[in-house]
């Protein structure tokens, strides 16, 4: 175990400068995702046939942008989805080391980055200052060329050569415009993920794309997997009436009271992932298998659910959900015993759920573990609140590792456990890792959701453990140092309140680095999964990120006007 001193901070993301955006490509992930999921349900139903001249293209975009109700502007994204999406299945099958990732140049943060050029394009430092370095390495991992390039002609001489099979492109969309016709022209399976803007200079794209197209094998028989439909099927095991179908009929008003604090609002990622760790190791993944697993689903949400009431006593918070806590409602006596209920009702589920004696065992192995983990986690924060001190950035990374990151490690490792021992032996270490990076950064982002809600019980506003006030006290000086050294000792000066103190929090920038490590502990869950040979759980887990994530919006946009006349002479060099 890592003590706090001991945590180490993964290599930083990047900050780059923000910059309006362009307005033919969707803004936020959550538009570009509607997107996809209209486009994919369009060519379901319709079948395009690839390649697909441009005219028909546009026919097929036009349509969808009329079910999207979108404005003509976005047409042309629109249609590089659907060309995307119509080679889907062919380039699956395509093997990695007859595939080609072409990676536009203007990825690089330009004014920092080392690498020189060639004839071919850029010739990456591994600097660390980019994604490309990231992008680069997994896919040549995987069996990929790779070039990081931008120009048709350079497409077209490597088609030629018969030795590419089917290419994933990264480029904006003037440079996919004047590429196309040299691929459907070859008939080569083409994916194609725009940037999000086509200044050439420091630019952005959705990563989790391109991820995506990366890592697309014919082996990965979880890549039809509807996400968003298993999500929507293990959040309806918490209705009171399957919870009676699955549970029983309450014994008693505590039964009764525990069963109605599980039905409650909650997001499910925590059984969610159970299920979908299981399903990717499973030889069968028929929708129909998912009752097995459901008795694990529901000890994972029975475990979360219990340490949700208990935080709640320990921290004195009267609001969860937008109502009144568990011990609000009913006294702390109740609360307690009801907390302690769903513990022994998840053990119970996982004891006599359908697995081996020897997978059983495992299985309460972990969970017992998981518990003691997030206890000790829980026990740093409570006692700290004895005797009050700032905490360093570390430190408060390190209690998120042991609250948070636990609940998520133990979800994945019943899952992969009720799948076939031998199936999580192979893929354990690699869950830990993952499970590790996922909760801090599960945490962080809960950290930054404080401060547009301030009226709810958190910790920036409670005075507890928080990373932006860590981050806020180690940047802050003279007046400042004796505000956040006093808020950190939990003296709080009179009339200073939440609005103020995320005020502060911004003003010395503690927003941003908070930012930049939410997106560095992504980054690192990406790379646990880099040795992963499963690739049904490789490509799921994967898919996870973006999913449990998927309100986050790409920060960076390039400006639409040139800034300089060296920009205009780029552009034209490129052309």
């Amino acid at each position: 175990m890592s003590t706090p001193l001991q945590l180490a901070i993964p290599r930083p993301v990047p900050t780059r400068k923000p910059r309006k955006p362009k307005d033919n490509v969707p803004q936020t992930r959550p538009e570009r995702e509607r997107a996809l999921a209209a486009v994919r349900a369009y060519v379901a139903e319709f079948n395009p046939v690839p390649p697909l001249p441009v005219e028909d293209l546009k026919v097929h975009a036009g349509r969808v942008l009329a079910q999207l109700q979108w404005p003509e502007i976005y047409r042309d994204y629109i249609g590089v989805l659907i060309n995307n999406e119509s080679w889907r299945e062919q380039l699956a099958a395509v093997p990695y080391e007859r595939r080609l990732l072409l990676l536009p140049k203007c990825l690089r943060v330009e004014s920092r980055c080392p690498a020189p050029f060639d004839e071919f394009g850029l010739l990456c430092k591994q600097c660390g200052l980019c994604t490309i370095q990231d992008l680069q390495a997994e896919a040549e991992k995987l069996g990929y060329a790779t070039l990081v390039a931008e120009g048709s002609a350079i497409v077209m001489s490597l088609i030629q050569t018969g030795k590419v099979e089917a290419i994933v492109g990264v480029s904006c969309l003037p440079v996919l415009e004047r590429a196309f016709p040299y691929m459907e022209a070859a008939a080569v399976p083409g994916v194609a993920i725009p940037l999000l803007q086509d200044d050439c200079i420091d630019t952005t794209v959705d990563e989790e794309w391109i991820w995506d197209y990366i890592h697309l094998t014919s082996d990965d028989h979880t890549r039809r997997l509807d996400l968003g439909r298993l999500r929507d099927e293990v959040a309806a095991w918490f209705t009171p009436e399957s919870l009676r179908t699955a549970l029983g009929e309450p014994q008693g008003e505590s039964e009764r009271i525990a069963h109605e604090w599980l039905a409650r609002a909650g997001k499910r990622w925590r059984p969610f992932l159970a299920v979908a760790a299981c399903q990717a190791l499973r030889p069968q993944r028929e929708m129909a298998q998912l009752e097995d697993v459901k008795p694990i689903a529901l000890a994972v949400e029975c475990f979360h659910k219990a340490s949700l009431i208990h935080d709640d006593i320990e921290d004195g918070d009267a609001l969860r959900y937008g109502e009144k806590t568990l011990h609000a409602q009913y006294g702390v006596a109740v609360a307690l015993n009801v907390g302690d209920l769903l513990i022994g009702e998840g053990y119970r589920l996982i004891a006599q759920c359908k697995a081996s004696a020897e997978q059983r065992a495992a299985m309460l192995e972990v969970a017992a573990t998981g518990q003691r983990e997030l206890c000790r986690g829980q026990g740093a924060e409570l006692c700290w609140q004895r005797s009050p001190e700032p905490m360093s950035t570390l430190q408060v990374l390190d209690i998120f590792r042991k609250k948070t990151a636990p609940a998520f490690e133990v979800a994945l490792q019943l899952g992969a456990i009720h799948a076939g021992l031998d199936a999580h032996a192979a893929v354990s270490a690699t869950l830990r890792q993952y499970s590790e990076a996922l909760g801090i950064a599960y945490q962080i982002r809960d950290d930054l959701h404080d401060l547009v809600d301030s009226d709810a019980p958190n910790d920036l506003s409670a005075m507890r453990p928080s990373l932006l006030l860590a981050v806020a006290h180690e940047r802050a000086k003279d007046a400042d140092r004796e505000l956040t050294d006093a808020l950190w000792h939990r003296q709080t000066p009179a009339g200073y309140d939440a609005a103020k103190l995320a005020a502060l929090c911004r003003r010395l920038k503690a927003v941003e680095r908070a930012e930049s490590l939410l997106a560095t502990y992504k980054e690192e869950a990406v790379r646990a999964l880099a040795d992963l040979e499963n690739p049904n759980l490789k490509g799921l887990l994967r898919r996870v990120i973006g999913k449990i994530f998927d309100e986050t919006e790409i920060k960076g946009w390039c400006s639409e006007v040139q800034a300089s006349e060296l920009h205009q002479v780029r552009r034209q060099a490129i052309a």
